[in-house]
């Protein structure tokens, strides 16, 4: 047994090395598109999203909404999706639980 314990603890630092090696390129990948995508929006691109939401909100209210493709709707469904499981993840962080508020 505690041969067994001794050759396991023999193998950590190899394993610990070959998970860094394995981690380091997945890492610097990951990094780089986080400091990309994971910024706040700058004042620049403001206008430019109020902008697209008034053109989805016209394109809604003149019928234009039969004609756009699959993809577009899938990926309008899938952001107001996401949007709207961040405002429901933030709620539970700002009450502090999954259920009710405490009044």
């Amino acid at each position: 047994m505690a041969q067994a314990v001794q050759k396991m603890v023999a193998k950590v630092p190899g394993l610990i090395g070959a998970a860094v090696t394995f981690s380091k390129p997945r890492l610097a990948t990951f990094w780089h598109y986080a400091r990309v995508e994971l910024v706040p929006p700058s004042p620049a691109e403001i206008p430019k999203a109020i902008e697209g939401a008034t053109n989805i909100v016209k394109s809604f209210q003149s019928g234009r909404l039969g004609q756009i493709t699959v993809r577009d709707a899938v990926r309008n469904g899938l952001v107001a999706t996401e949007v709207m499981l961040w405002f429901y993840i933030g709620e539970c962080i700002g009450k502090g639980g999954i259920i009710g508020y405490d009044v």
